[in-house]
């Protein structure tokens, strides 16, 4: 089980906001920082969506499904990893999907139960694990929106 330090009332306004800004997919993402201070973060595959894109542990959150449900759902398909303790919200972005959906992905910064990283194959062809406050990231193909995820990460 994890422990979920995010208020119920910010998460019922960003969910009651959704249908207001007509958002029809919805993506729960996650920073996860391991105990050396880096980041994990998943390189699409070349036939995906995006493909060779570098991205946050990220993915849609199912119909009847919670943002912190599907975060935590979305996390262990992806990364093979447990979520012990979602500890912020980063903020959100917004997008077009694959299929021409508006959609938006919520972020939050979470900790894990261990660190040993298992990837989807289907969807990502590699991980890398960066110091977010070196030079790393920079010769990564991450889009500006997750980079300033990640900034938001490294001051709060």
């Amino acid at each position: 089980m994890y422990k979920n330090n995010i208020d119920k009332k910010l998460l019922d306004e960003l969910e009651t906001k959704l249908k207001e800004d007509g958002i029809q997919k919805v993506v729960a993402g996650a920073v996860i920082s391991f105990s050396d201070g880096k980041i994990l973060l998943l390189e699409r595959t070349p036939d995906e969506f995006k493909g060779g894109l570098v991205e946050l542990p990220s993915g849609e959150v199912d119909q009847g499904e919670s943002v912190i449900e599907g975060l935590v759902r979305e996390v262990k398909e992806e990364t093979g990893l447990d979520v012990s303790k979602i500890n912020q919200y980063l903020g959100s972005f917004d997008y077009q999907s694959s299929s021409g959906k508006k959609a938006r992905q919520f972020n939050f910064a979470i900790s894990v139960q261990s660190e040993e990283v298992k990837i989807n194959p289907s969807e990502h062809s590699q991980f890398h694990l960066v110091n977010p406050i070196s030079d790393e990231l920079q010769g990564l193909n991450i889009s500006e929106k997750t980079r300033d995820v990640i900034r938001k990460n490294i001051e709060n």
